[in-house]
């Protein structure tokens, strides 16, 4: 291991399902004769996937299973994958929050870890306190730590309030003081949550900036979880790609976006797969209206295309002063089309009771590729649902030459061109 930061063999986490603690006294007993015969645990056996949209019918449930990959010192690796995919489990095994059940890990160097928002922090005591403290317990002598006070607090911008108690704090205080704790006090290897994006644009900036900095000036390691792409996309170099508990794929950074970007395990139809519960009013489904073409299916057109989205709503009971949001995204999650139906000065609408059918007509001279549908209900000034479509927008090429020739950028505006002497 003399370059490896960070190896991970064999490793299970495996979890009871809907009681705290591991189970009957009669469980527990079974499973220490097990261990001292040196036997696999009895009821690792019939633990079942971590499939969060099924029902199984086991009550143990393996949160990881057979995980196995190594981190380079200096590496910067981005952990990506669906909610429940086994992200934020893997990290607290690393940072030694929770025992696996299967496997080993041999790590090298100190680890700072940035799992939830206050992780670390005691809060009756101030920010100076806890600077000094979470320096403690990295192994840090007070010495060493007054030499990195100074950085600490002028990245986290608490200085006005750094002899306050923490427990006064705001989320996006907290996660300031505490990225930068970590991020100053030098350890070996940092491992940083979703838990940026509490903090604001700029900061989140600065965090990004931060990292890369201690990865490639400093020789550390960094950990990065996180569901914005051009985030790991810019700072990572490789990624690895959690579904179901397992490693889907571990490879360069662009292969594993890639990877996740391509998959699809939901419907193609433009139905809603699960409809939300007491909500006045929702989308069900989602599909598209082209003028002239009749060759593709529901939820595809030709990139300038004129083409009208029909948005189904049920509406549970009769409501004032309803709008909508529509939105497109393109695979990092920027937003490409961003609309209200109040934009071209029409009024709050009126719903009753019922099903009703909700149109967006325009043309979309963007880039052909695949985009994210977000679509959003807000009644009397209120968002009341919230949906991001499991099916995407196909827009294909309406040229017969190859993309490259006819499109350099993300939009390709009809012109007209003339010259004069």
């Amino acid at each position: 291991m003399s370059d490896i930061a960070i190896k991970v063999e064999e490793l299970g986490k495996l979890y009871r399902l809907g009681e705290i603690g591991t189970g009957t006294l009669s469980h527990d007993l079974n499973r220490w004769w097990a261990r001292m015969r040196g036997k696999e645990d009895p009821f690792a056996k019939i633990g079942e996937t971590n499939d969060r949209t099924t029902k199984g019918s086991s009550e143990y449930v393996w949160s990881l299973k057979d995980v196995n990959f190594e981190v380079k010192q200096g590496e910067v690796l981005g952990i990506i994958g669906r909610n429940g995919a086994g992200k934020s489990t893997l990290l607290k095994i690393l940072s030694k929050v929770t025992a696996p059940t299967t496997g080993q890990i041999k790590i090298k160097g100190r680890i700072a870890s940035l799992l939830e928002v206050g992780t670390g922090f005691h809060p009756e005591l101030t920010g100076r306190e806890n600077i000094f403290l979470n320096g403690a317990i990295l192994g840090m002598t007070k010495s060493e730590i007054r030499a990195k006070f100074d950085e600490i607090v002028d990245f986290s911008g608490v200085e006005r309030y750094i002899d306050t108690p923490v427990k006064r704090y705001s989320s996006g205080m907290y996660v300031r003081l505490a990225f930068a704790i970590a991020a100053f006090l030098e350890p070996e290897i940092l491992i940083v949550d979703e838990v940026l994006a509490v903090g604001d644009a700029e900061f989140q900036k600065k965090c990004l900036g931060r990292m890369k900095d201690v990865s490639v000036n400093d020789g550390r390691t960094v950990l990065f979880v996180s569901h914005h792409l051009p985030s790991v996309r810019s700072l990572c170099e490789t990624g690895l790609l959690l579904e179901k508990g397992g490693i889907k794929l571990f490879d360069s950074v662009g292969a594993v976006l890639e990877k996740y970007q391509n998959s699809d395990h939901s419907k193609h139809d433009g139905s809603r797969s699960v409809l939300p519960v007491q909500c006045p009013i929702y989308f069900t489904k989602w599909s598209l209206r082209r003028t002239g073409v009749t060759s593709l299916d529901n939820h595809s057109a030709y990139s300038k295309d004129l083409v009208t989205f029909e948005l189904s709503v049920l509406c549970e009971h009769n409501l004032d002063k309803v709008e909508f949001g529509f939105i497109l995204r393109d695979h990092d999650s920027n937003i490409i089309v961003g609309i209200n139906s109040r934009d071209n000065d029409r009024d709050f609408i009126s719903f009753a009771e019922g099903i009703h059918t909700v149109l967006f007509e325009m043309v979309l001279p963007i880039k052909p590729g695949k985009y994210e549908v977000d679509l959003a209900i807000a009644a009397s000034g209120n968002i009341v649902d919230h949906w991001v479509s499991d099916t995407k927008l196909s827009l294909l090429n309406p040229y017969d030459t190859v993309l490259d020739d006819k499109w350099s950028g993300l939009v390709n505006v009809d012109f007209n061109f003339d010259a004069y002497a």
